[in-house]
């Protein structure tokens, strides 16, 4: 279980906190309770997200189980910098979704004595590890992985598979595009997946042979 740190005025330092795992594991209800314990504390509290995350508010950071806290929309990591001054704790959620330089962004707020929490998916869709999160991971002084649930085994769910066709690595969806797997469960979908598209690329094959005869 993760323990919180206070924010330590005497400490020149703050810190990374990175909060990651698969779809529906409660990355961001668990970024949420963490910046509200801060807020509750009348620490100055900033909240960022992409702005190309907008499923379910512009302005909301909005977990799957509707816990929601109010965030500021950047479209670019370096925006955060600009934003970020007379903070004592900032939270960035859906990570993996920003540029390269959030990495350095988040090391730039700590040094300056700010708490970063970051929450974000890593891995993407084909179990890949995703954009900056394994930069972020490394250099965060606390990492806490979140689990779901497997919709196909009941075990611990850390891969996010895609049940639509669509191939782009930046795809918002939920329960009706996306379902968390365990290890087992995400290699056999990925394998049906695979063979149902070999299957389909020779029908294509065959069917333009037939044409051309």
């Amino acid at each position: 279980m993760f323990l919180e740190n206070t924010v330590n005025q005497k400490e020149q330092f703050g810190w990374i906190e990175v909060i990651c795992g698969s779809m529906f594991s409660g990355k961001t209800e668990e970024l949420i309770r963490r910046l509200k314990r801060a807020q509750f504390a009348k620490q100055n509290v900033e909240i960022f997200k992409p702005t190309v995350d907008n499923r379910y508010d512009n302005n909301m950071v909005v977990s799957h189980d509707a816990n929601e806290i109010r965030s500021t929309p950047v479209p670019a990591a370096a925006n955060i910098r600009i934003l970020a001054d007379n903070c004592d704790v900032v939270g960035i959620d859906e990570a993996q979704f920003f540029d390269d330089e959030i990495i350095s962004v988040c090391n730039d707020l700590a040094n300056k004595g700010i708490r970063v929490i970051v929450a974000g998916l890593d891995m993407d869709y084909k179990g890949n590890p995703f954009g900056p999160m394994p930069s972020l991971m490394a250099t965060a002084e606390y990492v806490t992985k979140v689990h779901a649930v497997c919709t196909h085994t009941g075990n611990l769910a850390q891969y996010s598979f895609r049940k639509s066709d669509d191939d782009n690595l930046v795809f918002l969806g939920e329960t009706a595009e996306y379902e968390p797997l365990s290890r087992a469960a995400f290699y056999q979908a990925m394998n049906a997946d695979d063979k149902a598209n070999a299957s389909s690329k020779n029908d294509r094959a065959n069917h333009k042979n037939k044409q051309r005869g």
